[in-house]
């Protein structure tokens, strides 16, 4: 009987994201009869959807591989690989896989997009609450070393509550539907919009509404988070059009994929002060260009694509998912987290 084969291809350059040596041994300890689990040592990528230049330890360990879990795939791996028939992504954003033979193969893709939804949802928050409490004004003051108390709850230093705001969460998913929790439970409206309304409202929202939707909201929108995946139809949804449909002082947050938002639009809305801030954790090209001026706007809080770190639980909940599915993989049972190839996610 021939050996079935799971690599795993974890080892990230970046620290929070770097298997541990714990949770390696726990998959192996996990594989079963009939199985054989590779761990690959060599260094990989896990920002964006993946590492595009496989290492050579990986490009060998691939040939005879069934299932593979790594951060993403790259294309040399798959035109390396001869028995795949399952790949887990440990990112949540899958667009690097949707290449022509992903789309034209039978082979199963599943994502971690639910993994990542409580600490990026606490990463929106804290980021709006930046601004609807007007601490980059008292940063600013803190570094002149002045005491004004009296630009707080002016239009110099706006103070707002969560629970005066509507927040619009644009993409309902397992990241989008934990941010509605967080606003909802602190008193907020929260409306949804996904791409089939039809399927109801998760926990935390008010109401969905489908992506025709999307302009009608926005007026009234003090909030708006961008939690949708990028795909043909999410591309450049926040056209400069759109954020002109937002009222004054509003707040936009990326938390999905940078290439969601015309940033030039979106740099000179801010600019020009009608829009109170925006929370970027994501954009169109990565790192983000020295030359930017989203760099040096006052009303920008970026911080490097990390909205999702979180080392101590994302290992737990990562584990937890493949294992689960990995026993219902070998079951023939449905796979949780499966992607819709040509939806895109």
């Amino acid at each position: 009987m021939s050996i079935r084969k799971l690599v795993v291809d974890l080892r990230s350059r970046t620290p929070a994201f770097r298997l541990p040596d714990d949770v390696a041994a726990l998959l192996v300890r996990a594989t079963p009869a009939g199985w054989t689990t590779q761990v690959v040592q060599a260094d990989t990528e896990s920002a964006g959807d993946g590492s595009l230049q496989p290492s050579e330890e990986s490009l060998r360990a691939i040939a005879d591989a069934e299932v593979y879990l790594g951060f993403g795939m790259p294309r040399p791996l798959w035109s390396a690989a001869t028995k795949l028939r399952w790949i887990h992504s440990a990112s949540a954003g899958v667009a690097s896989l949707l290449f022509p033979e992903m789309l034209a193969g039978d082979v199963a893709l599943t994502n971690s997009a639910g993994i990542y939804g409580e600490p990026i949802a606490e990463h929106v928050l804290a980021g709006v609450l930046f601004f609807l409490r007007s601490f980059d004004v008292a940063g600013t003051l803190q570094r002149r070393v002045e005491w004004n108390s009296m630009v707080f709850g002016t239009d110099t230093a706006p103070i707002r509550e969560v629970s005066e705001c509507r927040v619009l969460v644009v993409g309902a998913g397992g990241i989008g539907t934990e941010v509605a929790r967080k606003f909802f439970a602190l008193g907020a409206t929260v409306t949804g919009v996904r791409r089939n309304p039809a399927k109801g409202a998760p926990p935390g929202f008010h109401r969905v509404v489908g992506p025709s939707s999307l302009a009608a909201e926005l007026p009234a929108a003090d909030v708006l988070v961008l939690a949708a995946p990028l795909t043909p139809e999410t591309r450049a949804l926040l056209t400069a059009e759109r954020l002109a449909l937002l009222p004054p002082g509003a707040i936009v947050s990326n938390i999905g994929r940078g290439a969601l938002i015309d940033e030039p639009a979106l740099a000179a809305a801010l600019r020009s002060g009608r829009l109170r801030g925006a929370v970027l954790d994501v954009f169109a090209s990565e790192p983000l260009a020295s030359d930017s001026p989203l760099w040096h706007l006052p009303q920008v809080l970026h911080t490097p694509h990390v909205a999702g770190v979180s080392p101590r639980l994302f290992w737990g909940r990562l584990s937890a998912l493949f294992l689960d599915n990995w026993t219902r993989y070998r079951a023939g049972d449905p796979l949780r987290n499966l992607v819709d190839k040509h939806a895109g996610y």
